[in-house]
């Protein structure tokens, strides 16, 4: 399959335009028509239909659209792999749910150290993986928490976070300073897919697995769902910085375990500098201790 009709592809899908997705790829747009053609003709199958707002995706271009964003980040995967050979190396590092970023900096400027020419690409993982794209070998490392299957993987426990329940600013549990987990019982809570990892869907659902409330795949979905649907539900402390918006508040919840951030890897991965990578990311989350006196 030619991957630059598959991103001309994705452009349209995701402008639904075919002028915009064009403009996007800085391409004119009867290259783009006719690439698009030649990917309906391989596939034997019509991809958009015209409306009078742009281009809509049919069912097949649907079914296309969740596998070609694989299909392009397995190629850019290859791509960094292969220009890698004798030059200096990229590490690609999955990230969930802001697992280590606060730490991360400080890892990595101790490791290039010792490792000058190393470089980093970090890919955002979304909440429906917990192993961040180890399991189809996307990512040399994965910063992510715990509890989930961690058949395969080897893990370093990095250390722990505080959660904290995610409402509607106007809720009254919004004026509290902490909250009890058993405050949230009854609410419509943002849920995981049933496909997701069921110790993770679990930990993060904190309620009964029929629990009412909308399915969410990322953090924006679940914030989205708070403004939109009054939902609440879970997320580690961090979001309470790093998602400050009008109209949700972050209130700190007891009688719920830490979500324990670890670094995770392949049980056979040997690569000195993933353990270099760990060893930098554990000496960077260890904790300080002040003087006594």
């Amino acid at each position: 399959m030619d991957l630059r009709a598959l991103r001309c592809f994705v452009a349209v899908a995701e402008e639904g335009h075919f002028g915009r997705a064009a403009a996007r790829l800085h391409l004119a747009q009867p290259p783009l028509s006719r690439r698009i053609r030649d990917l309906e003709a391989d596939l034997g199958c019509r991809l958009f239909d015209r409306i009078p707002t742009g281009a809509r995706l049919t069912p097949a271009g649907e079914v296309l659209l969740a596998e070609a964003h694989d299909l392009l980040e397995r190629a850019e995967r290859a791509r960094e792999r292969v220009r890698g050979v004798g030059a200096d190396r990229v590490l690609v590092i999955g990230v969930v749910a802001g697992a280590g970023l606060d730490a991360g900096p400080a890892a990595l400027a101790a490791l290039r150290r010792s490792h000058p020419g190393l470089r980093v690409r970090l890919r955002e993982a979304p909440v429906t993986d917990p192993s961040a794209g180890l399991r189809e070998r996307r990512v040399d490392l994965a910063l992510t928490r715990l509890p989930f299957d961690t058949a395969g993987l080897t893990v370093r426990p990095l250390a722990a976070e505080p959660v904290v329940a995610t409402v509607p600013a106007d809720d009254p549990l919004a004026r509290r300073d902490r909250i009890h987990l058993t405050e949230l019982a009854g609410r419509p809570r943002f849920r995981l897919p049933a496909r997701t990892d069921a110790q993770w869907r679990a930990y993060w659902l904190a309620a009964e697995d029929d629990a009412p409330g909308p399915v969410v795949a990322s953090v924006e979905e679940c914030l989205h769902s708070v403004l939109w649907e009054n939902a609440v539900g879970l997320l580690p402390a961090g979001a309470a910085v790093r998602h400050v918006r009008e109209g949700i508040a972050f209130v700190p919840v007891d009688g719920h375990p830490p979500s324990r951030i670890v670094a995770a890897r392949p049980t056979e991965c040997t690569d000195p500098l993933v353990d270099a990578l760990v060893q930098a990311l554990t000496t960077a989350f260890r904790p300080t201790t002040a003087p006594q006196h």
